[in-house]
């Protein structure tokens, strides 16, 4: 049997102050990530997506982020999946960026809302031609008899399609997540997590520090 109780190991990859902190949470988040996609991590813009939809069921998958502003952080994905309908039944989602190699999470919480087609087209048009036809083949969370439909599905629109014009799908867009609180957390040795919580507060953000 696999001993998982006895895994453990300590973090001392680095730390973080309240003096290291900028004011803005979205300067930091862009600080972190800008580091994170300097060291080449792979998929350094990956991030778990939490939902919960009206059945109060939480459900959990890895997205990626595909841009972010002081709007809040954007991605793309079917409108029919599972997501999309939770969202749907409940705006509020939280979101996860792990970097294992630099010890750091960021935690956001916030409300998710559509994107306008306008950047739902310009998005979906610098994707390569394959991803294009992709995002018409699958009908993302539903059962399907075997791969060899997907596959089918897809020489079948690479035919259809030719040079020509591949036009947005109806049901493919994109949202945005608005943050209401944005945490950032450094891996501490012996367990001392730093941990700092921007909220925001008046039109502007508050900065609490956490216990680990």
């Amino acid at each position: 049997m696999t001993d998982i109780a006895n895994l453990r190991r300590d973090y001392g990859r680095g730390q973080l102050r309240r003096e290291d902190l900028d004011p803005n949470p979205f300067v930091q988040f862009k600080r972190w990530l800008d580091e994170a996609m300097a060291s080449e991590l792979v998929d350094a813009n990956a991030m778990s997506l939490a939902t919960v939809g009206s059945a109060g069921i939480p459900t959990l998958r890895t997205v990626l982020l595909k841009s972010f502003s002081e709007e809040g952080f954007v991605f793309f994905t079917n409108l029919e999946s599972t997501k999309s309908q939770q969202i749907g039944e409940n705006p509020h989602v939280a979101l996860l960026f792990y970097w294992r190699e630099f010890e750091r999470q960021i935690k956001i919480q916030g409300t998710a809302t559509r994107l306008p087609l306008a950047d739902v087209a310009k998005y979906f048009f610098s994707r390569p031609r394959d991803s294009r036809i992709a995002a018409w083949v699958s009908p993302q969370s539903r059962i399907i008899e075997a791969r060899k439909a997907l596959e089918m599905k897809f020489d079948e629109l690479l035919k259809k399609f030719g040079d020509g014009d591949i036009p947005v799908p109806s049901f493919w867009g994109g949202f945005r997540v608005e943050p209401s609180a944005i945490e950032f957390w450094q891996g501490g040795s012996n367990r001392l997590h730093d941990r700092f919580k921007y909220q925001r507060d008046s039109g502007g953000w508050r900065i609490d520090n956490l216990a680990p």
